[in-house]
């Protein structure tokens, strides 16, 4: 129904091979191989490399207004063609083909978001402490960047860096995620479309430690943007940290959910179990351990059960498909370790917790219940299609469990009171929390964590700082 391309690296405005042979990518609703990506060897990592440090000097020296129009046309160009990419997502990753447009719409608004924010990169004069004198604070690229995105957003998450380095003025050597690779591929295609130098934007693919290793370390890379697991984030800090490279660490997370006594809990219901289940789960700021006042415990189960059983899983292009499968076989093992972990340490499933069929990596929407702290489900990202509800009855309580853990990204917070909405937003030990609603991932807003999730951000003000660096010069007019 849909041809899926062999996608090769893009390196320096060339598609070619890759050294180190070919990889495999299979459609996670059919297990059936669907083509294959380019493996990426030394040598075309530092031809890489080389290509965006010839990319870096031109475009250091496009005007702001330039590299807005292009971005700007960059955001057109995903646009016209996000039916196209939107299929080839659902064909590699597995997400229903609505979430797949939904992800290139929110790509291309970032895209357009940040071709105006790379106007105000903007210095400024220190007034000197004499008339002579002339104090100026500048902002510049800081210079080549290598950048690591995850298969659970291809397009989205490569975006996000991607636009804030060329709103700042930096090249960018993007290593893609082998599991989803032509969508980034086809937003190579666009940046070439619309004009992008050559060498502002490249792609490789590969074997992700000896990529990442040569990347971090070589000297011509000046900022690291890192996307994933914390363990995998922790190893590239301390490489980057060792030679020096400012970073950007989007890392894990185990959203809270508190939803205290005096909540709207039908509202409540609609939009959790909608954003719990999006893309099965597989999201980092996706709503896991529900805390619930005992007061509504019951009534908030039953409705979260009933709307979880009601959602239709199936090929991600079938009509009415609300969910689809999980986007490897690695994932659907640790649903399975998972849930059956927290059954055995007394965890009840409400539904769900089964596989679904034998062909495709299908997982039911599940719900667990009087799950103990000491299971790993309470411990670890589930990152799938598993909701673990516990009942609370202090705001202590609920507190604690929230900042109990090492992870500090996303959190949810229920309620109509303005003294409990401004408690638990003090509280909480989170990068970022929504009251009332789901507003994470606008281009306008930083998006990031603390504590084990990470630091730095993407999105807003924030992340184009994270491309810059200040200068200051101070003159004397004689």
């Amino acid at each position: 129904m849909h041809e899926y391309p062999d996608t090769r690296l893009y390196i320096g405005g060339r598609w070619r091979d890759g050294t180190e042979g070919r990889l495999p990518v299979v459609n996670p609703a059919s297990e059936r191989e669907v083509g294959t990506v380019a493996s990426a060897g030394e040598s075309d990592l530092k031809d890489s490399v080389l290509a965006a440090e010839r990319g870096f000097q031109r475009w250091r020296g496009t005007s702001a207004v330039e590299r807005s129009r292009l971005l700007r046309r960059a955001a057109e160009g995903l646009r016209r063609n996000g039916e196209k990419i939107a299929a080839l997502t659902t064909i590699e990753q597995g997400k229903p083909l609505v979430e797949s447009r939904q992800e290139i719409s929110a790509a291309a608004d970032t895209l357009e978001w940040f071709s105006e924010e790379c106007r105000r990169a903007y210095g400024y004069v220190v007034p000197a402490r004499r008339l002579d004198v002339t104090q100026m604070v500048l902002k510049e690229a800081v210079g080549p960047v290598a950048a690591f995105t995850p298969w659970n957003f291809p397009i989205s998450q490569a975006v996000r860096k991607i636009s804030a380095a060329l709103a700042a003025g930096c090249s960018i050597v993007l290593k893609g995620p082998e599991e989803t690779p032509a969508g980034c591929a086809q937003l190579m295609e666009v940046f070439a479309e619309v004009g992008v130098p050559e060498g502002v934007v490249n792609l490789v693919y590969g074997v992700p430690s000896k990529v990442s290793s040569y990347l971090v370390a070589h000297p011509t890379i000046k900022k690291i943007s890192f996307t994933g697991s914390t363990a995998v984030g922790k190893q590239l800090a301390a490489l980057a940290g060792s030679h020096m490279k400012r970073t950007t660490m989007e890392l894990g997370g185990h959203a809270p959910v508190i939803v205290f006594s005096d909540a709207t809990i039908e509202r409540a219901l609609d939009i959790l179990v909608a954003n719990k289940f999006r893309n099965a789960g597989q999201n980092c700021v996706a709503p896991t351990r529900f805390l619930i006042h005992e007061a509504i415990f019951d009534a908030f189960v039953d409705g979260f059960v009933s709307r979880t059983r009601a959602i239709k899983v199936d090929d991600g292009f079938a009509s009415g498909a609300e969910m689809g499968p999980l986007a490897n076989d690695r994932r659907l093992a640790a649903m399975e370790m998972l849930t059956s972990d927290a059954l055995q340490r007394g965890g009840k499933i409400l539904t769900g917790g089964v596989r679904v069929g034998n062909r495709g990596f299908f997982f039911q929407p599940t719900v667990l219940t009087d799950v103990p702290i000491a299971a790993r489900i309470m411990n670890e990202e589930p990152f799938g299609p598993v909701a673990i509800i516990s009942r609370f009855k202090a705001y202590g309580d609920a507190l604690s469990e929230a900042n109990r853990l090492s992870y500090g990204l996303g959190a949810y917070v229920y309620t109509t009171s303005a003294k409990l909405m401004a408690d638990v937003g003090r509280d909480i030990e989170s990068g970022m929390v929504a009251i009332n609603h789901h507003g994470f991932g606008l281009p306008e807003l930083p998006f990031g964590g603390v504590k084990d999730s990470g630091y730095g951000r993407e999105n807003g003000s924030e992340a184009l700082e994270a491309y810059l660096q200040t200068k200051i010069i101070t003159q004397l007019v004689e």
